[in-house]
């Protein structure tokens, strides 16, 4: 099969199955000129809508299963994107090297695996998913996708960077409220979440020659992307080395103030704030220290 064919079914797919079709073996050669899809076909469960219609409970709900289940839904839901917007470049650079397409496609296969991950934990708690609203807060950003650099630099080294961070720290906290199973899905996300930022830091370098790799992507993302929104409240220094950021890369995002979309400061993750199931109301909306980092998933 040739990849376009098969990129344009999973982005055009209106069904959940036909998104998590596995990549076959792929010609990925493509003569044919680009092709930008403005949205994904979802089935009617699955479409999207505005942020304010899909609120995600902060992380201090994790403790109680039902609250779980909604961030859980909300992951899923990144992941969803995260298949369809590979896919999606498939079709809109088939001229890029073909490296950087196999990339791509080795990257897509791994978000349907999360995305099936998600499903799962889900399952266990009692939920499908499509059963909550869901943002297209990935599809927004389109405009940011110009190019295979500007490509890398907002799905690898901007949201896929981040949740080194995010992924880290929901497994944190579903190991504390006892639920390791789905502790040990964040774990893997977390761990895949690596060598796909390391796949963008590679290319990041290739396609911006000479140029000084911070000030590459500095001027390949634009508002609101950027490194504020590259990171969590506790950069994971470690991680990043794994995915291969030079120190100075490291040092540089360190040094930046992470934000909300809203622009207020990002607060970190309190450990001591996951509360038991029986010491309150855990949808505490946008307040608090422990604010849901999926907040970023409610803003159009």
């Amino acid at each position: 099969m040739n990849a376009r064919t098969y990129a344009q079914a999973i982005v055009t797919s209106e069904t959940l199955e036909g998104k998590l079709v596995p990549p076959p073996e792929l010609d990925l050669d493509d003569p044919e000129p680009p092709l930008r899809l403005a949205a994904p076909g979802r089935p009617a469960n699955l479409a999207i809508v505005p942020g304010r219609s899909a609120r995600v409970p902060p992380i201090a709900g994790m403790p109680d299963p039902a609250q779980r289940a909604r961030i859980l839904h909300a992951l899923a839901n990144h992941e969803l994107q995260a298949i369809e917007l590979f896919a999606w470049a498939l079709l809109a650079f088939p001229a890029a090297p073909l490296a950087f397409r196999r990339g791509l496609v080795a990257i897509l296969a791994d978000e349907q695996r999360h995305l099936q991950l998600y499903r799962d934990r889900l399952a266990a708690l009692g939920m499908t998913f499509g059963a909550l609203p869901v943002t297209g807060h990935f599809w927004n950003k389109l405009d940011h996708l110009g190019t295979p650099l500007e490509f890398v630099c907002a799905m690898g080294l901007t949201f896929e960077n981040a949740n080194l961070d995010f992924a880290g720290d929901y497994a944190v906290a579903a190991r504390a409220c006892g639920d390791h199973a789905t502790a040990a899905a964040l774990a893997q996300v977390h761990e895949d979440e690596i060598a796909h930022v390391h796949f963008a830091w590679v290319w990041l370098q290739k396609l911006a020659g000479d140029r000084d790799p911070w000030e590459a992507y500095l001027a390949s993302v634009r508002f609101p992307l950027g490194p504020k929104r590259a990171r969590g409240a506790v950069l994971d220094r470690e991680a990043r080395r794994r995915a291969g950021f030079s120190e100075a890369f490291i040092d540089a995002l360190d040094a930046v103030a992470p934000t909300r979309p809203s622009g207020e400061a990002r607060d970190g993750f309190n450990l001591s704030n996951v509360r038991s199931p029986t010491s309150g109301n855990h949808e505490t909306g946008d307040r608090g220290p422990n604010r849901n980092p999926l907040d970023d998933a409610k803003t159009r």
